[in-house]
Parts: structure tokens; C-alpha cells; sequence
């Protein structure tokens, strides 16, 4: 599977190959389809399965936007470094187990900065939630794509 994917992802490199390297742009489409998969779950958890209603944990009640946001995390995070991994920093030669807890360090410094984000723009300046969560996103894929390439999967 992972041939596969990586052969579907370097056919259409050739147009962004004066742009950028071949690691960037496996690391964009990699990265553009786990936010895909991101926004779409975020979409159905938020309108759906939370129905625009406060979250109840019996200890903790969440807004609908935050609850959305945590309980897609956990999906998102292991298609992502499966997708990194495997895909983009396949050249990297620190063990899984250290990638997997530096990857899983940077993933939550994102969602800290997601989650102080989202309560900026939905309970602070008032925005709509899914167009608040389309630009914490694009914050946050900046953060995540400079300590992913530099901490998670360096080469050592």
C-alpha cells in the first residue's frame, strides 16, 4: 500500500517540481489529505454526532466546537504519522517509538495552539466554527511542518 500511495502522490509532482522539493510536496499532499479528512470529520462530529450541542462527560461539559475538535483528534493524529511516516519522512532513521512520542509532542503543542485558537475566534471574536477551524488549521500546519521536519522525523 505504501508503494502504491507513494507512486499515486509522485505522479502528479511534476507541475510544483521547479516550486518545491519532493519531500515538501509529499509533505503538503500528505498533509492536505489528513486535513481533508480533518475538516470532514470535524463537519460531521460538530453538525451530527454533537448536533450543535453542549458535550456532557458527567465531570466536564464541552462546547460543541471543542468537542469536535478533541474527539477527531485521535483519528486524524494516527492516519497523519502513518502518512508522515511511511510517505514523507521515510528517509528519517531515528526508531518509530522515538518518532511516535515526538511526533505525538508536536501534535499536542497543535492542538494547545488549535484549542487557544478556536476559543479566540468562536467565544472571543465570535466567528462561525468551521471557518475558525479552516484558519486555526492554516496556523497550525505552519507550526506542525517546521518541528515535524526538524524534531519528529530528523535525520540524526
Amino acid at each position: 500500500m505504501k508503494k502504491t500511495l507513494t507512486i499515486v502522490i509522485d505522479t502528479f509532482y511534476f507541475p510544483f517540481k521547479a516550486l518545491m522539493p519532493l519531500k515538501t510536496y509529499r509533505y503538503a499532499v500528505c498533509g492536505a489529505s489528513n486535513l481533508a479528512l480533518d475538516i470532514v470529520l470535524y463537519f460531521i462530529f460538530y453538525n451530527f454526532i454533537f448536533a450543535k450541542t453542549n458535550v456532557d462527560l458527567g465531570f466536564l461539559v464541552m462546547s460543541p466546537h471543542i468537542a469536535s475538535l478533541f474527539f477527531v483528534f485521535p483519528i486524524t493524529f494516527f492516519t497523519g504519522f502513518a502518512l508522515q511516516k511511511y510517505i514523507t519522512f521515510e528517509d528519517s532513521n531515528l526508531p518509530g517509538r522515538v518518532q511516535l512520542v515526538r511526533y505525538f509532542t508536536v501534535s499536542m503543542g497543535a492542538i494547545v495552539l488549535s484549542y487557544l485558537l478556536m476559543k479566540l475566534f468562536v467565544d472571543g471574536l465570535h466567528f462561525y466554527p468551521t471557518p475558525s477551524r479552516l484558519i486555526s488549521i492554516m496556523i497550525t500546519v505552519i507550526y506542525s511542518y517546521v518541528l515535524q521536519n526538524k524534531f519528529s522525523f530528523r535525520i540524526v
